[in-house]
């Protein structure tokens, strides 16, 4: 039986005002496509810094904040590997110990304390870090062993490259932007910066930090952020 014409006429316009209803998705999805946010971070004579960490939080969506991950920092050659490591709030961290000798981490950051009696190989489930914050990670039996987990809430984050810079591609819109590093003189909040990313493909910001770094802690042991 052939369907009343007035029941195709609303098939059409359902029709149309589904097509409608994606075509408007479109032009939204292009209005707040992503643009390329590049973050130069400088030493006071203008060198660039790597290795600093750097991130990136929105301020028209503040509630926003990356999928935690499952990530491992290793003990090898009396080190940790890697000795600085950026995670979501609500990650798991593993330290398996592959080294010869055996090490009992510990940390007393108040964003998470916590201890791995003496151990050798894989003996302990993966830590959950639950609190934004820097935990300085150290060995009860070997003192030049150093490293350093940032728990970070923003939406982006990373680490300077070579070069100095850290990119990341996000929507149009408000930021602000913080630096961290392991010897940082500066106050981290008189580093941070508020950009907006307007209609271009890429919005570029530079850092540059008013005092210079603190001395290496371990001289004889260089680490990732020892420059």
């Amino acid at each position: 039986m052939r369907p009343p014409a007035r029941a195709c006429r609303n098939r059409s316009a359902a029709g149309g005002a589904a097509a409608l209803l994606w075509l408007l998705g479109l032009l939204g999805a292009s209005a707040l496509a992503a643009a390329t946010l590049v973050v130069n971070v400088q030493t006071p004579d203008g060198r660039a810094l790597p290795g600093a960490v750097v991130t990136v939080r929105s301020l028209d969506a503040p509630g926003r904040h990356a999928t935690p991950v499952r990530a491992v920092m290793d003990q090898v050659n009396h080190s940790f590997a890697p000795d600085l490591l950026v995670i979501p709030v609500g990650s798991t961290v593993e330290f398996p110990n592959s080294d010869s000798v055996s090490h009992q981490i510990y940390s007393f950051s108040p964003a998470k304390r916590f201890q791995l009696p003496l151990y050798r190989g894989k003996h302990y489930p993966p830590v959950h870090f639950d609190q934004p914050g820097v935990i300085t990670l150290g060995c009860n039996i070997h003192d030049e062993m150093l490293a350093y987990l940032l728990v970070t809430d923003a939406a982006w984050y990373g680490r300077t490259n070579t070069g100095g810079s850290f990119a990341a591609d996000v929507p149009r819109g408000r930021y602000r932007v913080a630096l961290w590093h392991p010897r940082l003189r500066d106050e981290e909040t008189d580093l941070a910066r508020e950009l907006t990313v307007g209609e271009g493909d890429r919005a570029e910001l530079t850092l540059r930090l008013s005092r210079s770094l603190q001395p290496a802690p371990l001289a004889d042991r260089p680490h990732s952020w020892d420059y």
